[in-house]
């Protein structure tokens, strides 16, 4: 597969994960609808927002510069191999 390069298709790829985000947690919600879900819901969802920031911009500029991730699977793989790799004395 190769990778999307109109702006337009990836604008459009960024609404429609948006407007589906905006769809599962209103589903989630209204199908129990209290303040502990909402605020259960509200805390999940800032937390897979603040991983995701740590794994692709965190890692990248602060931890190991020479690396780019792919995806979340590439992230998984690099953590991995991170603990097999020698320790060269570079680590800050």
């Amino acid at each position: 597969m190769e990778n999307l390069t109109s702006a337009g298709w990836i604008k459009a790829k960024g609404i429609l994960f948006l407007l589906l985000g905006l769809l599962s947690a209103s589903l989630l919600y209204f199908g129990h609808p209290t303040l502990k879900t909402g605020a259960l819901l509200a805390i999940a969802i800032w937390s897979f927002c603040r991983f995701y920031y740590f794994a692709f911009y965190v890692i990248e500029h602060y931890v190991d510069p020479s690396y780019r991730f792919s995806g979340l699977l590439s992230f998984g793989r690099y953590l991995i191999q991170k603990k097999k790799r020698p320790n060269t004395g570079t680590d800050r």
